[in-house]
């Protein structure tokens, strides 16, 4: 996944429209395709503490947890006080910020960038539309099976639809929803089925489906071997990431 990816992505989900919304813990907020087509993002359910939904899906989780896309770090706090080891990443400051200031553990930092723990990771969440990241699926998938175990787990939040798209979108709010500007990015949304078909041929395999409060998942298997072609595991999951460091390569503290 291209350096340009990620640095467009940042610079989206940092714009003032989302840290606006976290910051209110309130929308309208959308992602907004180039024929105008509107996307409307659950900003308050993200914002609020975990609900039944979530808790049913945290319930299926194994060993250390990375929360790919962690937003304002509802799952990331709920997981913690499970007593599991868990950490948050994302590419908006403001989101890691809301994350570290409930006591949560997030970086900021891309999927496709490296991260803490790589290949040691036992459960993996693309939760709240997050299966959509980099616009790739194919891509996003490999990045996963990379950052998890062999056997590790990946819980995803798949569209309620058989749904396979991808297009460029941009943040916006309500008021500016018809304006155009050049922060646009690569999106998915994906259904059940979709997903399936990307992931089969990649190695996952199906270890369930399930719907719940008018929502959707999907738990896939990786591979039980690594290619040897696959990159070395790094030393360490979590240890401590509540160091400041401006660079981004750490929380973000409380300013």
């Amino acid at each position: 996944m291209s350096t340009m990816w990620q640095e467009t992505a940042a610079r989206s989900w940092a714009a003032d429209p989302y840290a606006d919304a976290l910051r209110t813990g309130r929308g309208p907020l959308f992602l907004r395709r180039g024929d105008g087509w509107l996307l409307p993002l659950e900003v308050e359910r993200w914002c609020a503490r975990a609900d039944a939904v979530d808790r049913e899906v945290l319930g299926r989780c194994e060993g250390a947890v990375l929360d790919v896309g962690c937003g304002p770090g509802r799952l990331v706090v709920e997981l913690a006080a499970l007593g599991r080891p868990v950490l948050g990443i994302d590419v908006s400051e403001a989101a890691v910020a809301h994350t570290v200031r409930l006591g949560g553990q997030a970086l900021r930092r891309s999927v496709f960038a490296p991260l803490p723990g790589e290949g040691r990771w036992n459960t993996a969440l693309l939760l709240d539309g997050n299966l959509g990241i980099g616009g790739d699926p194919r891509a996003l998938l490999r990045r996963l099976a990379q950052l998890l175990v062999p056997g590790g787990l990946l819980i995803a939040e798949t569209v309620p639809a058989d749904v396979d798209e991808r297009a460029e979108v941009s943040l916006v709010r309500a008021v500016d929803s018809s304006r155009t500007d050049d922060s646009s990015f690569p999106w998915a949304r994906l259904g059940t089925p979709a997903l399936l078909r990307y992931a089969r041929p990649l190695g996952w395999r199906g270890a369930g489906q399930w719907t719940a409060g008018g929502r959707s998942f999907v738990a896939l298997r990786a591979r039980r071997s690594r290619s040897s072609a696959e990159p070395p595991k790094s030393r360490a999951v979590i240890s401590s990431q509540r160091a400041r460091n401006p660079s981004g390569d750490r929380p973000v503290a409380d300013s």
